[in-house]
């Protein structure tokens, strides 16, 4: 065994002291708590004993192979990490190992982001104490599945690239303009060379670039829309989702590998908190102002969701109860002083899709898209007893 430690910990560039104090831990019994500040290159570790005193602290790459080599030999404990770009593989890693893996959500963590003395070493060491103590302290997050964060790259991918498209053409036909033409207008996806053909020849090169690198990314996103449509067979519950008026194979498919699990909420309203649609809150006593929407949750996710919104509520959609109450809150703000909030409204259907769409996936329900309206009116018709 320590044969095996030692060659593991040479690979890793683990210290001698690092390894008498790992022999040390293995031969204890007794609960300890480690704290690891993770960093792109190097991560920084803590462990405490039941009575929070420092056991040992140091570095170690931030690799599979330093990982492994480590808490293979660490009896089996509480680690709390800072999430971040490594923190998924790691926790996954750490959790085959037998330990309790806890990622901290460094959005309420500000004993740590907002401390005035603030290193790696100190960082390891306020997880652990923190883990310690109460891991809900902490806020846990809990990260996807190896497969489903593959999944939901390949989606983010495929959102970046129209990112790209539409700065390339924005390029273009911003310079276009500087030169005292236009660009006609046309779908993103008929973007090409041809566009700038009312630019003089000597004026072109620049606008070319722009149209032609437009022209290779719809090539890219087209084929990420051919792999998406194949792996969402794979997810058969997203039909339960499509057939509501503007969402899509491809947000459909974005929400499931989002939430992962469905059963995570106890209710579908807590939706909207995870993905940040709801308003942040900020009361003390009789003060209770209005605040934005929390923003905590999936950005692309948010977008996606707005997106849909947007479709819901354009002039030509079909009746549904998430359009009818957007007409009524817009009528509302009409009625009132000043302009209707339409961001505000767009915001408030993306989070009541959100809460429809969960619903719909935990039940198994056909989707009826007058439902509350057709309820409503029966009540109406309902004679008083």
């Amino acid at each position: 065994m320590k044969k095996h430690i030692t060659s593991e910990a040479k690979e890793c560039k683990l210290t001698k002291t690092t390894l008498r104090e790992i022999q040390k831990l293995a031969a204890s019994q007794s609960e300890l708590t480690i704290g690891v500040d993770i960093g792109d290159r190097f991560s920084r570790y803590c462990v405490l004993d039941t009575e929070g005193k420092v056991v040992t602290e140091d570095k170690l790459a931030t690799t599979k192979t330093a990982f492994e080599a480590l808490f293979k030999a660490l009896p089996k404990m509480r680690v709390a990490l800072e999430v971040g770009t490594h923190s998924p593989w790691i926790s996954r890693q750490l959790s085959s190992l037998g330990h309790e893996v806890i990622v901290a959500n460094p959005r309420r963590l500000k004993l740590i982001s907002e401390s005035k003395r603030k290193n790696d070493r100190i960082d390891a060491e306020k997880l652990a104490r923190l883990a310690r103590v109460d891991p809900q302290l902490l806020s846990p997050i809990h990260h996807r599945e190896e497969e489903t964060q593959q999944d939901l790259a390949l989606i983010r991918s495929r959102a970046q690239l129209v990112k790209m498209r539409t700065e390339a053409i924005n390029m273009a036909r911003g310079l276009t303009k500087s030169l005292g033409y236009r660009l006609a207008d046309c779908d993103a996806d008929n973007v090409g060379t041809s566009l700038a053909d009312v630019l003089p020849a000597a004026a072109r090169q620049g606008v070319d670039l722009q149209l032609e690198l437009a022209s290779h990314l719809t090539a890219k996103i087209k084929e990420a829309d051919k792999q998406i449509h194949s792996m969402a067979e794979r997810y058969p519950e997203i039909k339960l989702l499509t057939v509501i008026y503007g969402v899509g194979e491809l947000t459909a498919l974005a929400f499931v590998l989002t939430i992962e699990d469905k059963e995570r909420f106890n209710k579908s309203r807590e939706v909207g908190a995870y993905l940040g649609i709801v308003p942040g809150q900020d009361q003390s006593g009789a003060s209770n102002p209005q605040q934005r929407i929390t923003k905590e949750g999936d950005r692309m996710m948010r977008w996606m969701l707005v997106q849909c919104a947007h479709c819901i509520l354009r002039s030509g959609a079909p009746e549904s109860d998430l359009r009818l109450w957007g007409q009524k809150k817009m009528h509302e703000q009409q009625t009132g002083k000043g302009k209707p909030n339409q961001k505000k409204v767009l915001i408030g259907v993306a989070r009541k899709l959100a809460v429809l769409m969960h619903r719909l996936w935990v039940n198994g329900e056909a989707y009826d898209p007058l439902y509350n309206a057709k309820k409503q009116a029966a009540l109406r018709k309902k004679p008083a007893a």
